[in-house]
């Protein structure tokens, strides 16, 4: 009988590439991880794994055995979804990650209504950008995300994960003039995030969609931040609806023909869990109230 503990290393493994990636995510040694995967080889009873220089590739029979993996998982997350709706009353913790723009203007409603509609839950929030969302919802840190992409940003399939639509909302070039286009202002200084966020790359790529390559001034997360810049002449910017609220005297902002997407991810097989029903509902009421 193949050990459920032991597939998820391997589904971990043929995401993150390496052995010592996986000890970390998972709070293991790399020895442990190592040996873990030795006793699951020898319960499959052929070869999953082919290390080649420093990382680990799977074998035909490994990717074969991750796609088992996946619906075992599944499976199981269906299992104790049913579990708890037979169980009387909502209580215990529900960890939730969600990125800065949707902590201020969407969360505080949602975890306002959550508490009067089920007290026994309690929420725990991590604010985190959503290119760290996958691995903390596969790994359990996280049950439950919100995750956004952009039009020149598509979000990267995960197996391992499904997502619901919760909002739609227009992106904006914040500058000191009214009209502006980004073709305008191929030559101007622009604030960005950090790299290696989704909110980076859109502006990259969008940029580069106007045909140029943005000169980067600043690295800046916080949108309320950014239009602070923007008005003290610091650079231009893009920015979502939900960062666009109260822009400061002299900023301008143009809707663009970009859209960003929000959308609540879970593991696949939880949709039915009600924890994660009653937090969805508490977030779609706080966004039909804000509309």
């Amino acid at each position: 009988m193949l050990d459920v503990r032991r597939l998820r290393l391997l589904r971990e493994l043929s995401y993150r590439g390496t052995i010592a990636a996986v000890a970390e995510a998972l709070m293991f040694t790399p020895s442990a991880v190592s040996q873990q995967l030795a006793a699951l080889e020898r319960e499959a009873g052929v070869a999953l794994l082919e290390r080649t220089g420093r990382r680990v590739a799977l074998t035909p029979a490994g990717v074969a055995l991750v796609g088992h993996a996946e619906a075992v998982l599944e499976r199981l997350e269906q299992a104790a979804a049913e579990l708890a709706v037979a169980r009387t009353g909502l209580v215990g913790v529900i960890r939730v990650g969600v990125f800065p723009t949707a902590t201020r203007t969407i969360l505080p409603a949602a975890l306002a209504a959550l508490g009067r509609e089920h007290p026994g839950l309690e929420p725990m929030v991590d604010e985190i950008d959503p290119a760290e969302v996958a691995p903390r919802l596969r790994t359990g840190e996280l049950d439950l995300a919100l995750v956004h992409e952009y039009d020149f940003v598509p979000a990267t399939p995960d197996l391992a994960l499904d997502t619901e639509p919760l909002l739609e909302e227009p992106m904006y070039l914040a500058s000191g003039d009214v009209g502006d286009t980004l073709a305008r202002r191929r030559d101007a200084p622009w604030i960005v995030s950090t790299p290696g966020t989704l909110c980076y790359e859109m502006t990259v790529r969008a940029c580069q969609a106007a045909g140029f390559a943005p000169r980067i001034r600043h690295h800046i997360d916080d949108f309320a931040a950014v239009l602070a810049m923007v008005a003290a002449g610091q650079g231009v910017a893009l920015v979502p609806e939900l960062g666009a609220a109260d822009p400061p005297e002299g900023v301008r902002l143009t809707e663009l023909p970009m859209r960003r997407r929000t959308r609540i991810a879970f593991r696949r097989g939880a949709a039915a869990h009600p924890a994660l029903a009653a937090f969805t509902a508490a977030l779609r009421s706080s966004v039909t109230r804000r509309e």
